[in-house]
């Protein structure tokens, strides 16, 4: 299926936003996720369904002052 991951065209053979993560090297990563605008918890990531063209951002948290 065709996503968009942080803007980027991707395609990817993947059912949940967890195997998602995982298939691009975030799987153990502490990062914030959402899907097409709307934030989704860790805890939800592998409940949460993919489908043809969502739009998946994922960000690391920074350190700073």
């Amino acid at each position: 299926m065709k996503l968009q991951l942080n803007g980027t065209p991707v395609t990817a053979e993947v059912a949940t936003l967890a195997d998602l993560l995982a298939a691009h090297g975030y799987g153990d990563a502490k990062v914030a996720t959402a899907v097409n605008g709307t934030f989704v918890p860790a805890p939800l990531r592998a409940d949460h369904t993919l489908a043809e063209g969502d739009s998946i951002e994922v960000l690391a948290p920074m350190q700073g002052g």
